[in-house]
């Protein structure tokens, strides 16, 4: 996702839990595609493969976050 392609913490913790989860699938689906394009040879961009993991990284560790505040609430 072009948007996604700056991510940041604080823009993340904006998001709803469920627009998380949507990026996340987004990204893992984006992760998935670039592999494929590895294996054959197709990739441009292989600086993609980091921002995309530390993307992940950021949008679960945000989700981890949310999980524990709302259980912490209760």
């Amino acid at each position: 996702m072009a948007d996604d392609k700056n991510m940041s913490a604080a823009d993340l913790r904006e998001k709803t839990p469920e627009q998380l989860r949507e990026s996340l699938s987004a990204l893992k689906k984006e992760q998935f595609n670039l592999r494929f394009q590895a294996a054959t040879g197709q990739m441009e961009n292989t600086a993609r493969f980091r921002e995309l993991r530390r993307n992940v990284a950021r949008v679960k560790t945000v989700l981890n976050q949310k999980a524990a505040d709302a259980a912490q609430a209760e």
